[in-house]
């Protein structure tokens, strides 16, 4: 069976990155676990629409590592270093999953009560669909959430 189209995720200028915010519980996969392996698969997404953007990611592509749970703030910026692929977690064969690579941790981490309190974020999707474990970021909202971080 092939895969379906990939669709276009916001905000994609032709030859620029788009932008992610990936959740991971720290006290399953954290940042410095990604950092001490180089590179991880990001697999074992089972949400439809979750899998719609994983399967929009392209190289180059930046995300915001996000500790969900504990922590719960914004510590690192993650490149998509490969496409979509078939989940190898995923008997079935209909999931995908992508390999990204730490970018640079934050110079300071960036909270979910900071981001709730900033107006430039209140269209967020972290916080309209905040049961999906990967959400894209607007181009606005990740240069605010920089700024945030000490990153300008």
């Amino acid at each position: 069976m092939a895969n379906p189209p990939k669709a276009p995720p916001p905000d994609r200028i032709d030859g620029q990155p788009s932008y992610w915010l990936m959740k991971s519980e720290p006290n399953k996969y954290s940042w410095d676990d990604l950092v001490r392996d180089g590179r991880t698969r990001w697999d074992g997404i089972r949400n439809h629409q979750a899998a719609i953007y994983l399967r929009a990611m392209r190289l180059g592509d930046l995300g915001l590592f996000y500790h969900s749970n504990v922590g719960l703030e914004i510590v690192g910026v993650v490149e998509i270093v490969q496409e979509s692929y078939p989940d190898p977690t995923d008997p079935t064969g209909r999931f995908v999953a992508v390999d990204v690579a730490p970018h640079h941790a934050l110079a300071k981490p960036v909270t979910l009560a900071q981001m709730k309190a900033t107006p430039q974020l209140n269209e967020l999707p972290l916080f309209r669909q905040f049961r999906l474990s990967l959400v894209p970021v607007r181009a606005a909202e990740w240069t605010t959430i920089m700024a945030m971080a000490g990153e300008t």
